[in-house]
């Protein structure tokens, strides 16, 4: 089924959402395609190898309604990031790097209900995901949306997502802005 969208697996920062993401098969595949083209590209720079990892991992998303299964996607793309970070660098690698993976993994798979857009436990929440966007090479700028605000689009057709010709689109209002932080710095900004 992926290879239908070949081309955009091989992105590294198209951006992915499993609604029903179970043990991540699905998301899994997505970012072993991704950290391929991520080694293929930048291998043989450590630094470079890390920030577009880091980019890779930050564009998938999921959402699963039993907490084991998000606890065992999170953990299976971590060890598919760390698998192929320490084939790669061995001795050299970075905790730093792997933080802000287990964190960007912690905010974009999701315990929830992709059907009631809400958390799942004893006080439901909307459903936040975190865009991460890379700013000037080593720097991350995070964005919070609510799902059900980055659907709402889907049933407002009054505006398109894209236009060539100039025309309004639809521009989703993030709940939460956070200041730039570095890549390998992503857990810290939420603490300040």
């Amino acid at each position: 089924m992926l290879d239908l969208v070949k081309s955009e697996t091989e992105r590294i920062d198209s951006r992915f959402l499993e609604p029903a993401c179970g043990t991540g098969n699905f998301l899994s595949e997505i970012l072993e395609r991704k950290l391929r083209v991520v080694e293929e590209r930048y291998g043989k720079s450590q630094l470079e190898y890390e920030r577009y990892a880091i980019q890779a991992v930050s564009s998938i998303y999921g959402i699963d309604i039993l907490e084991d299964n998000v606890q065992q996607c999170r953990q299976r793309l971590f060890g598919i990031f760390d698998l192929s970070y320490l084939r790669l660098f061995k001795n050299k690698t970075n905790d730093n790097c792997r933080e802000s993976v287990r964190y960007i993994l912690e905010r974009n798979i999701i315990h929830g209900d992709a059907l009631s857009l809400k958390t799942v436990g004893d006080t439901p929440q909307p459903i936040v995901f975190s865009e991460w966007s890379p700013v000037n090479g080593s720097m991350l700028k995070r964005r919070d949306f609510t799902f059900d605000e980055l659907l709402s689009h889907a049933t407002n057709k009054k505006l398109p997502l894209f236009s060539d010709l100039g025309e309004n689109v639809f521009l989703p209002k993030p709940v939460k802005e956070y200041p730039l932080s570095h890549f390998l710095r992503v857990a810290d900004a939420e603490q300040h």
